[in-house]
């Protein structure tokens, strides 16, 4: 007869089938290892506790997206092995969640400080109660708005985002050393991506990013999102510096004149991600946007299916669209599936050829990565191209 797992056997699986697909600092090991998740979701069963994916706390009625949840474990870890907060650090977290993310983070800084705030009042109580409950009371818990930073324990060595960002705060820049890191789930173009940078000076630069997807935050409202259907079941998002006549895309997907369709020389395999064709396509193209697909939509109305419905990238100009799509071929059995893009309107070729042009760019070199470069606004000429946002600047370059 079997026993019942108990936490820390839970706790300690879970940590091991992380570090299985992904290496993760030896500081951050021990923090998960010896916080327990569980005591942080009261009400979720142990089980669900120490599995790897997210836990809702508080839903938002009438949105799609709750209004905070438990980050999934392995996106924690990613991110802290980002941040690599040291003992002795003074870090400010946005976005306070559980306390979970807190209480790892006091492991990592010792005699240092950890300051997390949020700006939902039940948010910010869960997550004081369960930090005093666990044992880590010299955490500051602040309900506040988290885009106004915190100004009274700053200056920060590190600051790292639980929530989705669109745009960089000015107050976080005055709040953070210079030397010091920030980590943060920034959105832009439709895609979200943890993008781990370091301050030096005026200009905040990258290290790294990965894909990742988080909860947007409360108060900035740069991103648009537009029906291209009367149903709603089709969807454009897409940034506020973008010039988009969603009018005149409407109802383009649905129209009685078949679609483009277009093959790239690229193929893939069956578990290999392609995500990295958006983040190229961004370093130098303003026309990339995200489509959204409902299954309905999909198999209803669509002549060519997107490469992944809820989000594929597309490049939009005028009355004119083209999205990635994904065909699959049996002559290469290592890499059966082919990528192209289905293209409609008037420019439909032109778009076509331009999203392919992102595809063998990125084919050349598929784990190629970025570095990302941020200024404020106000330090001058922006370079050739840059993604202009309220207060900062963004440069992405291979």
């Amino acid at each position: 007869m079997s026993q019942t797992p108990t936490a820390d056997q839970l706790r300690n699986r879970l940590v091991d089938d992380i570090l299985s697909t992904r290496e993760i600092p030896s500081d951050v090991e021990r923090a998960m290892r010896t916080v327990p998740r569980d005591a942080f979701l009261p009400g979720i069963e142990l089980e669900n506790a120490y599995t790897d994916q997210a836990v809702t706390i508080k839903d938002n009625p009438g949105q799609p997206l709750p209004l905070s949840c438990a980050s999934v474990p392995s996106v924690v870890a990613m991110m802290l092995g980002q941040l690599g907060a040291r003992l002795g650090d003074n870090v400010l977290e946005i976005g306070a969640g559980t306390g979970y993310n807190a209480a790892l983070l006091a492991e990592l800084v010792g005699g240092g400080r950890v300051t997390t705030v949020d700006i939902d009042s039940d948010v910010a109580l869960h997550a004081r109660t369960t930090l005093n409950t666990t044992g880590y009371e010299g955490v500051t818990v602040i309900e506040h708005n988290g885009l106004l930073g915190v100004h009274e324990n700053a200056p920060y060595d590190r600051i790292i985002a639980t929530v989705g960002i669109w745009d960089i705060p000015a107050a976080w820049w005055d709040q953070l050393v210079d030397g010091g890191r920030l980590v943060l789930p920034l959105r832009w173009r439709g895609q979200t991506r943890s993008v781990a940078l370091t301050r030096r000076g005026d200009e905040l630069v990258s290290d790294g990013m990965e894909l990742c997807g988080f909860v947007p935050v409360i108060g900035q409202n740069g991103e648009r999102t537009a029906a291209l259907n009367a149903a709603d079941t089709i969807r454009l998002h897409y940034d506020q510096d973008q010039a988009i006549d969603t009018d005149a895309l409407t109802g383009i997907l649905l129209s009685d004149e078949p679609a483009g369709a277009f093959l790239s020389a690229q193929r893939i395999g069956g578990e290999e991600s392609f995500d990295g064709i958006w983040l190229r396509a961004t370093a130098d193209d303003d026309r990339v946007c995200r489509l959204e697909v409902t299954p309905e939509a999909a198999e209803q109305h669509l002549i060519h299916r997107p490469a992944t419905p809820s989000r594929s990238p597309a490049l939009v100009e005028d009355d004119s669209l083209a999205y990635l799509t994904v065909t699959r071929e049996d002559a290469d059995p290592q890499r059966p599936f082919r990528l192209g893009t289905a293209a409609y309107g008037p420019r439909s070729k032109e778009l076509a050829q331009s999203l392919i042009t992102h595809i063998d760019a990125w084919g050349a070199a598929r784990r190629a990565v970025p570095q990302m470069t941020i200024t404020p606004p106000t330090t001058g000429p922006a370079p050739d191209h840059v993604i202009t946002k309220p207060e900062s600047h963004i440069t992405l370059t291979y």
